[in-house]
């Protein structure tokens, strides 16, 4: 892993595991924190989930309860906002990110709309807030919670996951219970999971209202210095892909067809096509897809390609989703670094 951050622990996944599953392994898995208070230790027997707040019937719920209903599984990515912002020009502050905050898990677990249902959500009830038991380092700073909305709380895709990969969560990846929100940034995704409050009032706690907040534009997109622009909070990832097989700087022997692998994800469609060009985007050519795991998972992809002219080339990769949504060829800016999805260049020589 690549270490971004000690207190609280930002870990990057490299790059190279990526060509190799589809999944992402456990123990290779980024990993996010926002306060470095963090439990070491989980007493399992002890543990409760509580529900409150606007419900019917508040719930304190074991472990042993919470694995005896009825099962879910599902395929989704997990990106955080700032994923890539080291390539974010002007440079902004925050991780510096290369494009390894991110990852693909099949998550196993209980669909949050059970858990509701059980409390009995009562008319009125607007949001849904999600807390962990990660605390601030400093007294009087902001817990981190996070809210969605009642209905999107109920959809019955947003999951409270136990398991990733068909293995126990990882502590430093939210063991014992984790939120799912797929399709969406992983801000969301509260690890450690132990509290959820059912509001009768938009949450306008920190989390919500200031932090991971973007501008109400296309894209997330201003120019730097901009002011005066509707902020709102970040949501729905944006569709993404990747050359995995091939780096910067590699040299292959010219008229010769050669490989190109990678990743693509739809951010909360499914991927529709990837197309690969050969030459800085002047010509695009279809790629052959992988594997259909699910429409919030990374799909694989592969194409062959021939350098005709010796000299320097540059590789181009750009996936449409199932909405019609396209990466775009030109990088967003926002002074937060988030949402970066631009069509990557692979810069290569052909000898």
């Amino acid at each position: 892993m690549i270490l971004q951050r000690t207190r609280p622990p930002l870990l990057e996944t490299p790059f190279e595991v990526f060509d190799r599953s589809v999944f992402t392994p456990n123990d290779q898995f980024y990993v996010r924190w926002h306060w470095a208070v963090i439990p070491t230790s989980i007493e399992v027997a002890k543990f409760r989930l509580i529900v409150h707040g606007q419900v019917e019937t508040p719930l304190s719920l074991s472990l042993e309860e919470i694995v005896g209903l009825p099962r879910v599984e599902l395929a989704a990515v997990s990106q955080c906002s700032g994923n890539s912002r080291g390539y974010v020009l002007p440079r902004v502050a925050g991780a510096q990110w290369s494009n390894g905050a991110m990852g693909n898990a099949k998550w196993t677990g209980v669909r949050l709309k059970d858990i509701l249902d059980r409390a009995g959500v009562k008319a009125g009830a607007v949001q849904v807030r999600f807390n962990g038991l990660d605390e601030p380092v400093v007294e009087g700073a902001p817990d981190f919670m996070k809210s969605l909305d009642i209905d999107h709380a109920r959809d019955g895709e947003v999951m409270i996951a136990y398991a990733m990969n068909g293995q126990q969560l990882p502590l430093l990846n939210g063991f014992p219970l984790r939120l799912v929100v797929p399709g969406w940034y992983s801000t969301y995704w509260v690890k450690m999971l132990n509290d959820i409050e059912v509001l009768a009032q938009p949450d306008s706690n920190y989390w919500m209202k200031t932090a991971y907040t973007i501008p109400d534009t296309p894209y997330a997109n201003v120019t730097p210095g901009q002011t005066g622009v509707k902020m709102v909070p970040i949501n729905r990832m944006e569709p993404r892909s990747f050359i995995t097989n091939i780096q910067n700087g590699a040299s292959f022997a010219a008229g010769s067809p050669t490989l190109a692998r990678g990743i693509a994800f739809g951010g909360d469609y499914g991927v529709a096509k990837v197309d690969f060009s050969a030459d800085g985007g002047k010509s695009w050519q279809p790629a052959q897809l992988g594997q259909d795991e699910g429409k919030y998972s990374f799909r694989q992809w592969e194409t062959y390609f021939t350098l005709a002219a010796k000299g320097n080339h540059s590789l181009m990769v750009r996936c449409t989703n199932s909405k019609g949504e396209a990466q775009p060829g030109n990088a967003n800016w926002n002074p937060a670094g988030f949402m970066r999805n631009v069509i990557e260049t692979t810069a290569v020589t052909a000898a």
